[in-house]
């Protein structure tokens, strides 16, 4: 039994991955990296993931979201995230993830980030 479920969906060219369960060593994390593996292969540049339904990231799963995040980089594409919980927000700000992700409050505002440019991360202000 895994401890994510991944469920891809699209938004005209951006690839959106709801994500449930937990995101942690083993399986989860595995299950998030070949997923992520599997979308720059087929060429895709702009990846949201869907955070809100996500009850547990550990070192193992922040890990896969950063290494998806460099390689979608290295590639000319991005990867975004967007409804996280107060918990995984909370690691986020810890581990100081949110200056690195561009986090959004909700799928609309994420989606319109790839085609406005000006649009800022729902959190870019408690970064200063």
């Amino acid at each position: 039994m895994t401890n994510l479920k991944i469920t891809e969906r699209q938004n005209g060219l951006i690839t959106i991955l709801d994500l449930d369960g937990k995101i942690k060593l083993g399986e989860g994390s595995a299950e998030l990296h070949k997923e992520l593996g599997l979308l720059v292969e087929k060429g895709e540049k702009n990846i949201l993931l869907n955070l809100a339904n996500v009850s547990h990231i550990d070192s193992s799963g922040l890990g896969e979201l950063v290494t998806g995040y460099n390689t979608l980089q290295k590639t000319g594409g991005e990867l975004k995230l967007f409804n996280l919980s107060d918990k995984v927000h909370g690691l986020m700000t810890v581990t100081r993830l949110l200056t690195v992700f561009d986090i959004y409050e909700n799928e609309a505002e994420a989606v319109d980030s790839f085609t406005n440019k000006s649009s800022k991360p729902a959190y870019a202000s408690s970064l200063l």
